[in-house]
């Protein structure tokens, strides 16, 4: 087992790893919609609802893969997490679509949550293969 920590990507709290390699494959842990980290211990939540967030965890997401030797086009299995399931479905939608080929989209669950991290709208985590 292989830890990621990438300073190339906004980091997440002291307890958990950005990722973990094991065996071919990258466990990313969930992201979050952060633009910037105001100090050690503030994050601010990209503007914009749950497209911006959406749009600011997948590119962050993205540098945690490449770190990883992956990338989005290598995601197996994504799984979503949103706080307004019935209205932003639709709307993160659009912005997720944006990053993946629609031919080749990864298998993918859509989870509704009454609470995510900072208040954020979107959360993301996945499965990829390591292609180095």
């Amino acid at each position: 087992m292989q830890i990621v920590s990438t300073p190339d990507a906004l980091p997440l709290l002291p307890t958990f790893s950005q990722a973990v390699i094991s065996k071919g494959h990258v466990y990313a842990s969930g992201n979050i919609g952060l633009t910037e980290l105001t100090d050690n211990t503030n994050f601010k939540l990209a503007e914009g609802g749950v497209k911006g967030q959406t749009r600011a965890a997948i590119q962050n997401l993205s540098k945690v893969l490449k770190a990883s030797g992956s990338g989005l086009e290598h995601i197996v299995k994504a799984t979503v997490f949103l706080t307004d399931l019935p209205n932003d479905f639709g709307p993160m939608n659009e912005v997720y679509s944006e990053f993946f080929d629609k031919d080749r989209m990864p298998a993918r669950t859509c989870i509704g949550v009454k609470y995510l991290p900072l208040g954020a709208a979107f959360e993301i985590e996945c499965i990829a293969e390591v292609v180095l």
